[in-house]
């Protein structure tokens, strides 16, 4: 048997014919939205309410997409949603005008509209517009989903992210917050005496992480080249320069697979200071958060998932062996060499590779056991060599690093290192990297001979930082996936 139809059920490419219609009834009577070149606005909605006492009785022009409409004879409602909320607008005949209100009947939910009129209440308390004259903007063509369902389809919702922001006000919060995040680092930064430049997203090296670049071919110069993986190599050439304390705030590209976490492009803030190390890289990232924190949401306790993140505190500071002692109950400062990292991996069932070395286990015992218990802000220091090709030794122990990351949820919000400025040691490390690439590793960096040459040019001791944009977005909006904080997210095509 087939399957009926609910006849209750509006026929949407019915209601999409009809709203055509609509649009060439005006165009034939001379009455084309879409030839309206501008609209004088003199408030916002919110505007209009916080300042009630002194625009009462007084005329404002307002423009926004009508969400709600009640017609009533004579008289009717309709609902204009801005940037900064709604207003209730009351339209009435006798102050528009017959022909201007007929017009205004035959609106649908979803255009957009001019309402010039006087601010006034309404008998049951609303502040609301009075219209004097109301004219159609712009001519909405498809459907808006459904008022009390909204749009709840997640692949909707990112696919189309223009109707989830018309629909779903927390989402426009989201990315208003968003924008006043990034605003709020630039002015701390600037205010610390870092200056903001540009570097190039087309690169013959993608250097300064492990990662795997998208690649691309530049064809006036039949060349291949990469999308940048990370902004450091460049930044650094201008610490050489003298610039001393430069930052950058850019997207990376990382040719990886997509999840909550993890997203091919993302926004990443990179710092690099002279005469500091990865300490003055701890004070500054844990200033920093504070910083903004207080700013944006204006508490240094911030929801989470459903638990409470203390920015207030001193942020707990633990070298990686540490960590890895106390939530596996391994301690590597014990382990005598590759081979007994090994064993001990293979008896915890951790998967390695043969050209794994210590250090390498070490990070995989950490991302095993510990990563998901750093849910309070907690800089993980003093990293292996093998996965810090471009950190400093520490003098006191040179099979470690002095590194750090700072995680907050369970996820790793920065990354740091007191810069690795040795020519000599940079050139062994790279080499190492192209030996791991040979061995198949395809996130290994290559030699990038004129990041060596910078080098031997000489850098002062430098503290470098990148902290991960969205991710900072994720913990200051209570959002669980990097896909809520991002505009447009990569999707899969539908037809895939």
């Amino acid at each position: 048997m087939g399957e009926q139809k609910n006849t209750q059920e509006p026929d949407l490419n019915q209601l999409r014919k009809v709203r055509r219609e609509k649009l060439a009834q005006l165009q034939q009577e001379g009455k084309n939205p879409f030839e309206i070149m501008k609209y004088d606005v003199t408030c916002h909605s919110a505007d209009i309410k916080e300042r009630f006492g002194e625009l009462e009785g007084r005329e404002v022009s307002v423009a926004g997409r009508v969400m709600s409409k009640r017609v009533m004879g004579k008289a009717s409602f309709c609902n204009i949603q801005d940037l900064k909320g709604n207003i209730q607008v009351y339209v009435a005949r006798d102050s528009i005008g017959e022909e201007a209100y007929k017009d205004f009947k035959k609106f649908d939910i979803g255009d957009i509209a001019g309402i010039r009129g006087e601010v006034f209440r309404t008998k049951t308390g609303e502040i609301s517009v009075h219209a004097s004259s109301v004219t159609l903007l712009s001519k909405s063509l498809q459907v808006l989903p459904e008022k009390f369902h909204g749009l709840k389809d997640t692949d909707i919702r990112y696919r189309q992210r223009y109707v989830d922001l018309i629909m779903n006000p927390e989402v426009k919060d989201t990315f208003i917050k968003r924008s006043r995040i990034i605003k709020c680092i630039r002015d701390y930064l600037d205010g610390q005496g870092f200056m903001e430049v540009e570097t190039p997203m087309l690169v013959p090296n993608a250097g300064g992480a492990a990662a795997r670049p998208f690649d691309t071919h530049y064809n006036a110069l039949d060349e291949d080249v990469h999308l940048r993986i990370s902004l450091e190599l460049y930044l650094k050439r201008l610490i050489v320069g003298g610039l001393e304390r430069v930052y950058e705030i850019g997207r990376v590209f990382r040719n990886e697979g997509v999840d909550t976490r993890h997203n091919p492009e993302f926004t990443l803030m990179e710092l690099y200071q002279a005469y500091t190390d990865y300490e003055g890289m701890m004070d500054l990232a844990e200033n920093l958060y504070r910083h903004v924190a207080k700013e944006v949401t204006g508490s240094l306790q911030l929801p989470y998932n459903g638990q409470i993140i203390d920015l207030e505190q001193p942020f707990a500071r633990m070298t990686m062996t540490e960590a890895v002692k106390k939530y596996s109950g391994v301690d590597f400062d014990a382990v005598a060499d590759d081979e007994e990292a090994k064993a001990i991996a293979k008896e915890r069932h951790i998967e390695y590779e043969d050209r794994h070395k210590k250090g390498d286990i070490l990070n995989l015992f950490f991302d095993e056991y510990v990563e998901e218990n750093l849910v309070q802000p907690t800089f993980i220091m003093d990293h292996p060599v093998e996965i810090s090709p471009l950190a400093k030794r520490k003098p006191s122990n040179p099979n470690y690093t002095e590194r750090f990351e700072l995680f907050i949820t369970g996820r790793e919000m920065a990354n740091a290192f007191s810069e690795l400025n040795d020519p000599i040691d940079q050139r062994g490390r790279f080499e190492a990297q192209e030996e791991l690439k040979r061995l198949g590793d395809e996130e290994a960096n290559s030699v990038d001979e004129d990041f060596l040459n910078a080098l031997e040019i000489g850098m002062p001791p430098t503290g470098g930082i990148g902290i991960g944009i969205d991710r900072m977005v994720m913990l200051m909006t209570d959002s669980y996936a990097i896909r809520d904080v991002l505009l447009f997210p990569t999707m899969k095509p539908l037809d895939k």
